[in-house]
């Protein structure tokens, strides 16, 4: 039986397309999970918790393989200066575990999210479905519609 959460059921009531697809529990990375399911490391997407000086919080949905270009970032944002949390402040932010931080988990919460392009050149792509050990595959264009994101050049190879 597939994994159901709050995520799932969203997703449902949207009547939007998507596929679960479970993981071992444990915290797994971007590109380990695309080796889990056999799928290109740069279509498995991470969210990153990004900091703005006196604004709430950025959630920026980059390539497993990939690094947040911070300044690119703030540039996007109109921003002078952005940073990067710690794990453990990212988690106290979004009340997510790392390796479960998912958009999709954090719809209504007053997260501004903004999407790598990159994603915009792929049939589906694969977030976090809100828990350790749940991904969700969907069009990058229903993702950034359920959280009106934007798209943006925001990542750079490590």
């Amino acid at each position: 039986m597939a994994i159901t959460n709050n995520v799932t059921r969203f997703l449902d009531a949207r009547k939007v397309k998507y596929i679960a697809h479970e993981m071992p529990a444990e915290k797994l990375g971007a590109v380990e999970v695309a080796q889990h399911m056999s799928v290109p490391p740069e279509q498995v997407f991470k969210t990153i918790v990004i900091l703005r000086e006196k604004k709430k919080p950025v959630l920026a949905v980059i390539p497993g393989p990939r690094v947040v270009d911070l300044k690119l970032l703030a540039a996007f944002l109109g921003e002078k200066k952005v940073s990067l949390p710690t794990e453990r402040e990212a988690e106290q932010l979004t009340g997510l575990q790392a390796g479960g931080i998912s958009p999709l988990a954090l719809i209504n919460k007053g997260f501004q999210v903004v999407i790598d392009s990159t994603a915009q050149g792929y049939e589906q792509i694969y977030v976090s479905g809100g828990q350790r050990g749940l991904d969700i595959q969907l069009r990058a264009d229903d993702l950034a519609k359920l959280v009106n994101a934007r798209f943006g050049n925001i990542s750079r190879d490590e």
